[in-house]
């Protein structure tokens, strides 16, 4: 049989406060096309469906939208969808019932039995191939929060264990079931030891001082394990069948230069005959100028000397970020960028501002109690001195006196 493996959709997501649902739409509308041309069986999607525990309507209608119509281009395709940990549990559940006429199993949160014991059943999912077979099992394992791995007496760390733990209990119930011939595929949200961060876009997932699993979690006999979380696509500890399909689209700056895909997987029996990356199309460019970052008068001849082809829907314009070393504040930096953006086809999303670090030692540290006696000007003396390297202007001196002493607004009566 043949899936495919996404993640990290983050349906709703802005960027510095641009809406992306041009971005988020060309990427279903893509996604539906290739699993009509792969002729895929099944899709595995694990987790951030969407950016926030509330989604927007918007957001909503796109996910039920592409359900629909990739149920019409491909009626016997299976969807399986995990929770991660920018998804609500409950939410992405909630309408189950009703996408099982589709064919999708949508897993939130782990459930357990009458006598409080986790319910293994409610984990695992069978795939049948084209001729209605069950060619592979699946054990889809949502992103995990302290109360939903089982309790394990352990000298290490009790999550962590919890979570093995938890991937044993589903892994035994499928292995008495499975008939010989019939694959076992592993689902999961999670931070695996080694992998490769976007610290600008991913929510660090830390419990209990845990932040890392170990990829020994995922037991031999599991053919294929699709993970969910990391944005860059990888493979963990050089193990090829354990991997980040990574996110769609790029969910931040620090991600201009991830190559963004789904992943193709061929099984042959209980193994995996081939993986294979499809590049996902990047409907909307991301733009860093400078790459590094420049003093202004730099920047600013870069701006002037960009050069991009015309284009007519404002949607389709690449977002930018603009890079900028500073020696001393620069109170009309913004207005200077824009005009030499004028009438540029290209969004300005930010500007990242950093300080050239000076020569010499660093002051030595005060006190609280010499903190304490001096006055708030002597404060924004060694402030700026320690962020820009020396001393600060007349005028901006001048301008904090009188933010100082401006008196308070008296309060509405």
């Amino acid at each position: 049989m043949r899936f495919l493996h996404t993640s990290d959709w983050h349906l709703g997501q802005t960027l510095h406060g641009f809406e992306r649902t041009y971005e988020h739409q060309c990427f279903l509308d893509w996604l539906v096309d290739t699993i009509a041309t792969e002729q895929a069986d099944a899709l595995l999607v694990s987790g951030d469906i969407f950016d926030n525990a509330n989604p927007s309507a918007v957001a909503q209608k796109q996910l039920y939208h592409f359900l629909q119509q990739a149920k019409a281009r491909a009626p016997r395709l299976n969807i399986i969808l995990i929770a991660g940990n920018h998804d609500s549990p409950g939410r992405l559940e909630a309408p189950g019932p009703l996408l099982e006429l589709f064919d999708t199993t949508v897993i939130g949160h782990v459930k357990r039995k009458g006598d409080g014991e986790i319910d293994p059943a409610q984990l695992v999912v069978s795939l049948p191939n084209r001729d209605g077979a069950i060619a592979a099992w699946c054990i889809a394992i949502p992103f995990l929060r302290p109360g939903e791995v089982p309790r394990v007496e352990t000298e290490g760390d009790a999550y962590i264990e919890g979570v093995a733990q938890l991937y044993r209990q589903a892994l035994e119930y499928v292995q008495e079931r499975r008939q010989p011939g019939q694959a076992i595929v592993a689902l999961g949200h999670c931070h695996m030891v080694g992998g490769k961060v976007s610290s600008e876009s991913e929510r660090n997932i830390v419990i209990g001082g845990a932040e890392a699993l170990s990829a020994a979690i995922f037991d031999p006999v599991i053919a294929y394990a699709a993970l969910g979380h990391l944005h860059q696509a990888q493979s963990v500890g050089k193990r090829e069948h354990l991997r980040y399909s990574g996110s769609p689209l790029p969910l931040s700056f620090a991600e201009i230069d991830y190559t963004h895909q789904i992943l193709r997987v061929d099984l042959d029996g209980e193994s995996v005959q081939d993986i294979a990356a499809i590049p996902v199309p990047r409907a909307v460019g991301l733009l860093r100028i400078p790459r590094q970052p420049a003093p202004v008068d730099e920047v600013l001849a870069a701006l002037i000397a960009l050069d991009l082809p015309e284009m007519s829907e404002l949607r389709t314009h690449p977002y930018l970020e603009v890079r900028v070393q500073l020696d001393a504040p620069e109170p009309g930096l913004r207005s200077r960028i824009e005009a030499a953006l004028e009438n540029k086809p290209v969004r300005l999303a930010r500007i990242e501002t950093s300080v050239a670090k000076k020569a010499g030692g660093e002051d030595a540290p005060i006190s609280l109690d010499d903190l304490s006696r001096l006055q708030p000007d002597e404060v924004f003396r060694r402030l700026y001195q320690s962020k820009y390297g020396s001393d600060a202007p007349a005028e901006q001196l001048a301008a904090f006196a009188e933010l100082l002493h401006e008196p308070a607004e008296s309060p509405v009566k």
